[in-house]
């Protein structure tokens, strides 16, 4: 995971950033951290680079796979996981292998 926003050194304004833009992008590859932007001295633009972006896009669609899961479960919409398993099994031709009969705390 990419270090937070630092205060300090990760907003600038829209003038610097277009004065500095090989710098500046140069920092975002390497930080993976994103710029904030100003316009007179408020927040306007958020500039990342296309690695963090991608990286930030696939944890939204998870955590949004893991919300909509959720409501199906609590819509009474799920399936018993036994049931999961077994058309993942059939769908990635996988063997059938013995689920394990041990108590999680003996």
């Amino acid at each position: 995971m990419r270090s937070a926003l630092n205060i300090r050194y990760d907003i600038r304004s829209l003038t610097e950033f277009k004065r500095k833009t090989t710098q500046l992008v140069g920092r975002l590859k390497t930080s993976g951290r994103p710029l904030i932007l100003t316009v007179n001295g408020k927040a306007e633009l958020v500039v990342q680079d296309a690695a963090s972006y991608q990286e930030v896009m696939e944890r939204l669609d998870a955590i949004e796979g893991i919300r909509r899961g959720l409501d199906q479960m609590k819509h009474g919409e799920g399936r018993p996981a036994a049931q999961l398993f077994k058309r993942m099994r059939r769908k990635s031709s996988l063997p059938l292998v013995a689920a394990r009969r041990t108590p999680v705390n003996p």
